[in-house]
């Protein structure tokens, strides 16, 4: 394949962005090469364009929410071959640090990410490296998912995995603040493992109306004052779980104004890098006794619980896709995705 050609979005520097034609990528012995079927876009995919990474160097192909089918395998790879339809966790640990070996990859001292470190899904072939064959980034799309659900489940997975470390357990109220793709992910994620009462809140109109299909219940902060309402709901227990799904310092500091007594707070959405500090009133902790935690990704096992979720019929992503594109309306794409026109956007190369 490596006469071959094909189509990719080449970002040579940010804001620098074109759809070329570039060589087919070839597997070396311990690698697989998927045909791309679906990339969506993420809002990490919109600051990178806008601003680049520390970990990318250009020119990079970007886009880590892939889902495609095998067209090569190296000669080493058992486990997959041509034709399998497969979903890619593009946060790729290496099996070997420390942490890895405590079952904690997406914490691994020497994680790589495809999109970043690697040439990722929004071009028409893309090479998926050695060690995310070798640790179970590559799953298997079960027969009734399509690609496009398939690629959503990696959102999916960071929410599975900040459910987790949110301790959620059956009965508790959840509170999320943020009503985008992953605010949603997360009320129907605590709807369907056994939270009482769930409510999803955001400044938004738009973003709460959108949102309806989750049946939470919705919270507008822009006309309600979002202690009251959770105090009149939870009877003034507050709420037990509080995510933060909006990388927003306001939206932190309300946080821990609205978690109960010995509850939890997950700090999902990050902050701007140059203004990361809030205001955080440690006596509310102190006398609270709630704990705080964060999620910034997921690990490959993630991955598969999240597409045996959309398989199963308990999450349907098709739901979240608002906006479909070919590679050649990428720069669309990102513009509808960036302007939140919509939930998810999704490129089909």
């Amino acid at each position: 394949m490596k006469d071959l050609k094909m189509k990719a979005a080449v970002l040579k520097k940010p804001e620098e962005l074109s759809v070329e034609d570039v060589p087919v990528p070839s597997p070396n012995d311990d690698e697989v090469v998927i045909k791309v079927k679906s990339c969506a876009i993420c809002g990490t995919d919109i600051k990178v364009f806008h601003y680049g990474h520390k970990n990318i160097v250009f020119p990079r192909v970007t886009g880590h929410e892939v889902s495609g089918v095998i067209s090569s395998t190296g000669k080493n790879v058992k486990d997959l071959q041509e034709g399998d339809r497969v979903a890619v966790a593009p946060a790729v640990p290496c099996g070997r640090c420390y942490y890895c070996r405590k079952g904690y990859q997406s914490m691994c001292d020497n994680l790589k990410e495809i999109g970043y470190h690697y040439n990722g899904g929004f071009a028409e072939y893309m090479c998926v490296p050695a060690d995310a064959v070798r640790n179970g980034c590559v799953n298997k799309i079960p027969v009734s998912v399509s690609y496009e659900a398939a690629s959503l489940a990696e959102p999916l997975a960071c929410v599975i995995n900040g459910q987790l470390l949110s301790r959620i357990e059956i009965g508790d109220t959840v509170l999320i603040i943020g009503a985008g793709p992953i605010g949603c992910f997360h009320a129907e994620l605590a709807r369907n493992t056994g939270a009482g009462k769930v409510m999803l809140a955001d400044v938004s109109p738009d973003r709460i109306k959108m949102a309806e299909f989750t049946g939470a219940i919705l919270i507008d902060m822009g006309k309600d004052d979002i202690k009251k309402v959770v105090a009149e709901l939870t009877d003034g227990h507050m709420a037990d779980r509080v995510i933060v799904a909006v990388g927003a310092h306001q939206a932190q500091e309300t946080a821990i104004e609205v978690v109960a007594k010995r509850g939890s707070v997950n700090y999902f959405g990050g902050l701007p890098k140059e203004k990361p500090f809030i205001n955080f009133n440690s006596n509310l902790l102190h006398y609270g006794e709630f704990f705080v935690t964060g999620t910034h990704g997921s690990s490959p096992i993630h991955n598969r619980v999240a597409l045996d979720l959309i398989a199963s019929g308990r999450i349907n992503p098709e739901r979240y896709i608002t906006h479909k594109y070919p590679l050649e309306d990428i720069k669309t794409g990102l513009e509808k995705a960036e302007k939140k026109e919509g939930l998810k956007v999704v490129i089909l190369p």
